[in-house]
């Protein structure tokens, strides 16, 4: 069930909402939350697929906000979508014309789901501090990727300065099977590690992170050396009786060695948008690790 609203106001919307899920014969549905998704017109395609799949496992109400300012007139199209076209939950896409561009934040007051926690997702380039953002400001969680940034690095840094609370970035979340496998690794004996390598393909803000929570984790240097991908290569820990190393040559499955046992493979594929912005929809509270990750970016050592 789609309907198209030209021209029209946020309490329309609202409405086509309401009226969508009568004709549907659901007077209610449970929703966790409200996913603002902040993005161009060019882009905005793959992130509200993605969004949607992971509607299914967490239904929520999605709300695509594209701005197209200039000096027409102020305007609002919306495309309300209910259930059988867009998987569980609804969503609203919203282009925002004009001056009206500038303020996305009053259209979207309205149409937030009472009493429930709002989620807002930048898949392109994000602010650089997104709590002080007039759309971030909504939101309980605000999620980034520097990855898409023109300078990783740089998005990375400035996002350090304007950390808040509440706020995460894909860059890191990508990092989340990598971690789990090498904390249980480190669940096991082993002996003292001098230092700790990691590579990588250029430019990847994964990467630096990755290096950061090493470094914070065990008390050692992190070095990076490039390789050719894709994405995250390689972990070495170098011990005082040989290598800890966690190898994924191909972005599927990952060998790990260890001193003196034999290697074992592990499965560690890229995930694609799906399955991460699925897990940050599974946490609403504040990510404590990656706000103190991310204040050890660019410090020495």
């Amino acid at each position: 069930m789609i309907q198209d609203l030209t021209d029209t106001v946020a309490s329309k919307v609202a409405a086509a909402f309401v009226e969508a899920r009568h004709r549907a014969g659901i007077p209610a549905i449970g929703m966790v939350g409200t996913l603002v998704i902040v993005t161009e017109e060019a882009g905005h395609y793959d992130a509200l697929r993605a969004s949607q799949e992971a509607a299914r496992e967490h239904p929520a109400r999605i709300l695509v906000v594209i701005r197209r300012p200039g000096r027409g007139k102020p305007r609002l199209d919306a495309e309300v979508r209910f259930l059988g076209d867009s998987g569980p939950g609804e969503t609203g896409v919203l282009r925002l014309h004009g001056e009206l561009a500038e303020h996305a934040e009053s259209v979207l007051l309205p149409l937030l789901l009472p009493d429930a926690p709002v989620i807002v997702w930048w898949p392109g380039e994000g602010p650089d501090a997104p709590v002080e953002d007039p759309v971030g400001r909504l939101g309980q969680r605000r999620i980034t990727d520097a990855a898409a940034a023109p300078d990783p690095f740089q998005a990375l840094l400035a996002r350090r300065e304007g950390y808040h609370p509440g706020d995460t970035d894909l860059a890191w979340t990508r990092l989340t099977s990598w971690r789990t496998v090498l904390a249980a690794t480190l669940d096991l004996p082993f002996d003292p590690i001098t230092s700790a390598r990691v590579a990588c393909e250029p430019g990847s803000p994964s990467s630096t992170l990755l290096g950061v929570w090493l470094s914070r984790t065990l008390g050692v240097l992190t070095e990076h050396e490039e390789s050719e991908g894709p994405g995250i290569t390689e972990v070495r820990l170098a011990t005082t009786s040989g290598d800890i190393v966690l190898s994924r040559p191909d972005g599927r499955i990952a060998q790990l060695s260890r001193p003196g046992q034999p290697d074992r493979l592990v499965a560690l594929h890229q995930r694609d948008t799906v399955e991460i912005i699925s897990e940050e929809m599974r946490r609403l509270d504040p990510d404590d690790v990656y706000g103190d990750v991310l204040a050890g970016v660019g410090q020495a050592g």
